[in-house]
């Protein structure tokens, strides 16, 4: 996936993993997209797990994103909270999996935050993001 945004990895920072460590985004409509965890179309939280709630929250994500116009690449920035950070980097292999899915290898700054609780109870992650769509005036 190319994005229209410059994703920028300075020499002097550790290698990012999983994230760029800045994005500057091309000019265009900017899309804020309110926080998302992992209901179905009811708003019901049925996956148990940390990596089954990121995909249904990445899905939903990207479905608000896409309703804006835009796609994944125009993602420029993100913020995943997370109730358990050690049960979710214990599972960062299918975390990969499930981010590649629905965000290919489009690598935003993103941010990691462990909270006590999420507005649903039920809910042990939840994702918002910021997406430029070029093109746009």
């Amino acid at each position: 996936m190319t994005t229209p945004h410059e994703i920028v990895n300075p020499e002097g920072l550790a290698p990012p993993v999983g994230f760029a460590h800045a994005v500057v985004a091309a000019s265009g409509r900017t899309v804020f997209l309110g926080g998302q965890v992992g209901a179905d179309r009811r708003g019901q939280i049925t996956a148990a797990g940390v990596v089954e709630q990121l995909d249904l929250a990445l899905a939903n994500l990207v479905t608000a994103l896409a309703a804006a116009g835009g796609r994944p690449e125009h993602l420029v920035w993100m913020q995943i909270f997370v109730t358990d950070a050690a049960a979710y980097r214990a599972q960062l292999e299918r975390v990969g999996q499930v981010w590649r899915r629905h965000l290919a290898r489009h690598y935003v700054a993103t941010a990691l935050l462990e909270v006590r609780g999420l507005f649903d109870a039920a809910a042990t992650v939840e994702v918002m993001g910021i997406a430029v769509i070029p093109g746009y005036r």
